[in-house]
């Protein structure tokens, strides 16, 4: 049975914060497989301030981050980690494609699945949808470790 969470989920799960925190719910989680999370973009993002004046743009960095974080969401899940203080460290970012732009008012559709998955190293594909249409898609490897001392 899938798993769904709200904000409250999600802040239990991840220790990102606004500004960084950018995974609104999921919707589904089938532990040991796959999210589907969403993220709702709205104009009082900080980053549209920049990125652009007049054309309002969603960093393809920030999605980036954002399919992270729902990745990061369904590793601590599906290996029990969820309130150990645990947190999911990007080691490489592959194949990153952008297909189409994510503009305020968009909802966002993050979904990522395992590739690969060892004791503290996992490998997720992703992709971010606006309204069914691939806006980007990513291969990346994640490590799970204890937080800085």
């Amino acid at each position: 049975m899938p798993t769904v969470f709200d904000i409250g989920g999600v802040l239990a799960r991840l220790p990102h914060r606004f500004p960084m925190l950018l995974v609104d719910r999921v919707e589904e989680l089938v532990e040991g497989e796959r999210i589907a999370a969403l993220k709702a973009v709205t104009f009082n993002e900080p980053f549209f301030q920049g990125h652009f004046p007049g054309r309002p743009i969603m960093p393809g960095v920030l999605i980036v981050e954002a399919l992270a974080q729902a990745a990061g969401v369904l590793a601590v899940e599906s290996m029990g980690l969820a309130g150990s203080g645990k947190l999911v460290y990007f080691m490489a970012i592959e194949e990153a494609k952008f297909r189409k732009p994510v503009e305020p008012g968009c909802l966002l559709r993050l979904e990522a699945r395992f590739v690969q998955r060892r004791a503290s190293v996992c490998k997720f594909e992703g992709r971010a949808l606006v309204d069914g249409e691939v806006a980007a898609q990513v291969k990346f490897t994640a490590m799970i470790a204890d937080p800085p001392a």
